[in-house]
């Protein structure tokens, strides 16, 4: 591809492109919530919700990371700079010397919020959580004794409601309450996502969730003493609501995440999970539902057709491939050749072997007590599948970056020991991306048979009727 010079104002253009009326175009689905609008996609994993936008600016609460209209198109879509920004831009690259550049942020006016208008009753929700969901009957008395649960008047959908510390509403999401085609669900518009659905009881325990359903789902399983402890939902996987819950009540110190059972909800738990070590909570847990959550789990008891759990694909591979590698005879003088060799012919798991191999050896220089096995269980143990999301061009040209680093690095004529640390470092940086690499074509390979079989058997169903 041929170089585009780029003005200053063009780049400036495309990088405060208003995100969320730009992916509209594109045929993206977006779901307001609040100030902000949530991306809705679909991958292997299912469905997601965990990047929000405003204005131009985004942020990826699962990979917890962010930025402009330009990293969005690099991040999301796998582009390169030139093609990112010529996207932005749309049908031309000519400078427009009369566009004045918009603000780094398109300033919104703040949204009031306001609770949908009660029902006269809630017969509709109580039908649609009994007989569709399954909720214990007193469970959603309790949530609507406490003016946290109703039914709107409207629409007839489901109100769920999170108050503040003074119990003033803050916070409410609505979801449909049919038997019948697509659910809906939204946040309303002006909520503070600092607070969210919940209960708040005396114990120390504090049990996390996706969303309202589950929670109520989880408490109908395991009602006995259940008001003593505490229950808040995320609506998705987003820290606001749990940080919040956690600095206004100081008693919760155990806490249990009971998020799906599938990717998002894996990723979710162990990001969130990373964040809570980091803040000193240390009594961390995970409660797993059998199917893939637990509303498909109240709804197995009453032997209905459930979802199954979903095998999180990237993070079971990268185990796999990490545990399966062998260990190699080093050889300091042909070393850099056979890596080369396995770099050109894309022999990921050969290359990682090489360069685990490589980095136990000047480990061992500096008198470091490592070896092979070592070395393989501590990448299992710093693999976070939460920040492996970038497409395979962007891992390549990661891995790319790393070997050439380690090319310059075996050019060196003497070593130090600082020096045979750092060379050890870079080949355990390189054996990383490698598997990164390797479990991201595992990846598409899988997809692609998945999607051939459906092929097949949509073929066969229009065949035979």
């Amino acid at each position: 591809m041929p170089y585009i010079q780029f003005t200053e104002e063009q780049k400036q253009v495309a990088n405060n492109v208003e995100l969320a009326e730009f992916l509209r175009m594109r045929g993206e689905t977006l779901e307001r919530a609040g100030r902000e609008y949530k991306l809705i996609y679909t991958d292997s994993g299912g469905k997601h919700d965990s990047i929000t936008m405003s204005g131009n600016r985004w942020f990826d609460h699962k990979a917890q990371t962010g930025g402009g209209a330009i990293k969005f198109m690099q991040y999301f879509y796998g582009m390169n700079f030139v093609d990112a920004v010529q996207s932005l831009l749309g049908y031309s690259v000519e400078p427009q010397l009369h566009s004045p550049p918009h603000k780094a942020e398109t300033a919104e006016k703040k949204q009031e919020f306001k609770l949908p208008e009660v029902n006269s009753d809630m017969h509709r929700v109580y039908a649609y959580l009994i007989k569709q969901r399954h909720i214990s009957p007193e469970i959603i008395t309790h949530f609507a004794k406490a003016h946290t649960l109703y039914e709107d008047k409207e629409h007839h959908n489901v109100v769920f409601v999170g108050l503040d510390e003074k119990r003033v509403p803050r916070q409410a999401s609505k979801r449909s309450a049919t038997t019948y085609g697509n659910s809906f669900r939204m946040t309303v518009g002006g909520s503070d996502t600092r607070y969210s659905f919940g209960h708040f009881g005396a114990s120390n325990k504090l049990y996390v969730f996706e969303a309202p359903i589950d929670m109520l789902s989880f408490i109908t399983l395991y009602p006995d003493n259940w008001q003593e402890h505490s229950y808040i939902t995320l609506n998705g996987v987003y820290e606001h609501p749990l940080i919040g819950a956690l600095e206004t009540h100081e008693n919760l110190r155990q806490i249990y995440f009971c998020t799906d059972n599938d990717e998002g909800g894996i990723d979710g738990y162990e990001r969130l999970r990373d964040i809570l070590l980091d803040k000193g909570y240390t009594d961390i847990h995970r409660c797993v539902p059998e199917y893939k959550d637990w509303n498909e789990q109240l709804k197995a008891l009453s032997g209905e057709d459930v979802l199954p759990a979903v095998p999180h694909f990237r993070k079971n591979k990268y185990y796999e491939i990490a545990e399966s590698l062998r260990e190699l005879t080093f050889n300091p003088y042909g070393f850099m050749n056979e890596l080369r060799k396995a770099y050109r012919n894309g022999d990921n798991t050969f290359m990682t072997e090489l360069a685990i191999t490589g980095s136990v050896f000047y480990l061992q220089q500096t008198a470091y007590n490592s070896d092979f096995k070592g070395l393989c269980a501590k990448l299992r143990k710093e693999y976070r599948a939460y920040t492996d999301k970038g497409r395979i061009e962007q891992k390549r040209r990661d891995m790319s970056n790393i070997f050439k680093a380690v090319e310059s690095d075996f050019r060196q004529t003497a070593r130090t020991r600082e020096q045979s640390v750092q060379t050890a470092k870079l080949l355990y940086q390189l054996a990383d991306s490698a598997i990164r690499v390797e479990v991201e074509e595992c990846h598409i390979a899988h997809e692609q048979e998945l999607n051939e079989e459906q092929e097949v058997e949509t073929e066969a169903v229009l065949a035979f009727g």
